[in-house]
Parts: C-alpha cells; sequence; structure tokens
C-alpha cells in the first residue's frame, strides 16, 4: 500500500494491499477500498463508500456517501456521482440542512464497468456489468450488462464485449447472446 503524503486518510478506513492513492486524495471515515486499486489525484471518497479490488479511479473524481462499485471498475477522470435527487442547501425555513433533513439514494457500479470522463452519475442508479458509459454522459438510469451509454441524458446506444469492442446489436430487440467479432467471447445479454 502507498499513500502519498498530501493524501488525507481520516480515521476508520479500510485500504487493501497494494492500493496506492496519489496527491491531494481525501478519504472520509468509514470507506472501504479494496486491493491493487489506484486512486488518482484529487479524488474525494466520502464517508462509507466502498470500493472493490483492482479499481482504477482516476483524477477529480467525485464519489459521494452511498456508492459502491465493484471489482475491477475504471472511472475516467473529473466524473462525479451524486447521492441526493432533491438536493437544497437550507430548509424551507432557510435553516442549513443537517444529516436529518435529507436521504441518500444509492448507487451500484458492477463489476468491470467503465465509465468515462467528465461523466456524471446521477443516484439511484445501477450500471450493469461489464457496461460501458460515455465520456460527458449523464446516467439518469440504469444501464443493462454490457450495455454502451452515452449522451445527455444517456441512452443505450449498443452492448459492447468484457473487452470493450462494440458488439453492434439491435438493441431495441438485443439477441440472447452475440460474439464479440475482436476476441471470439460469447456474451450473454438476456437472462
Amino acid at each position: 500500500m502507498r499513500i502519498h503524503d498530501s493524501a488525507v486518510v481520516e480515521g476508520d478506513v479500510q485500504i487493501g494491499e497494494g492500493t496506492r492513492i496519489w496527491h491531494l486524495v481525501q478519504v472520509r471515515p468509514g470507506a472501504v477500498i479494496g486491493t491493487e486499486c489506484i486512486i488518482g489525484r484529487g479524488v474525494y471518497i466520502d464517508q462509507h463508500v466502498k470500493i472493490g479490488s483492482r479499481v482504477k479511479i482516476q483524477n477529480y473524481v467525485s464519489v459521494y456517501e452511498g456508492v459502491t462499485i465493484e471489482d475491477g471498475v475504471f472511472v475516467g477522470p473529473h466524473a462525479v456521482f451524486t447521492n441526493d435527487k432533491v438536493p437544497r442547501a437550507v430548509t424551507p425555513e432557510m435553516e442549513l440542512k443537517g444529516a436529518a433533513d435529507w436521504t441518500i439514494s444509492y448507487t451500484l457500479v458492477k463489476k468491470g464497468a467503465a465509465i468515462g470522463a467528465n461523466a456524471v452519475i446521477v443516484c439511484g442508479v445501477t450500471i450493469g456489468e461489464w457496461a460501458m458509459i460515455g465520456s460527458g454522459a449523464v446516467v439518469t438510469k440504469d444501464v443493462p450488462n454490457y450495455g454502451l451509454a452515452a449522451g445527455n441524458p444517456a441512452r443505450l446506444l449498443d452492448y459492447v464485449c468484457a473487452c470493450g469492442q462494440r458488439l453492434h446489436v439491435n438493441v431495441a430487440n438485443p439477441p440472447a447472446s452475440a460474439i464479440c467479432q475482436s476476441c471470439n467471447r460469447e456474451i450473454r445479454l438476456k437472462a
């Protein structure tokens, strides 16, 4: 494990073997980070966030409370995860809101998924296994396993293989499985 001198890792944090935490990272209490992760410059990891093993989080990503990131996920630079569907700084009486005045909406990013640079993941969604989110996307609803979603709001454009290559299937009526033309892997698109 390597933690840069400029990083702030608060108490009650679990960090796995071989994880590297770089310049100006802040990790809040109760966060769990797995083994062999790379946490880039300026990343913010909020309290109680759960991050699996072999996850790469690029520079200046914000991961707020309520987010779970499974093993092998890539998060591109400047991506942000939200956690409040009705954000306000104050109550209707103009009192500063506290912890009791809001409800966390949970987000799950499943194993192997990739999230492009500057993407916004609006809380309350699940990003499926090996899914790919385009740069600058605003994800407002669930993305299926192997789904390729992009745009604002993000929409399902195609499916991708675990190797990252597009499968070029009909997203309105996907087949039960598809063969990747790049690596010959069969990808099951329907349960």
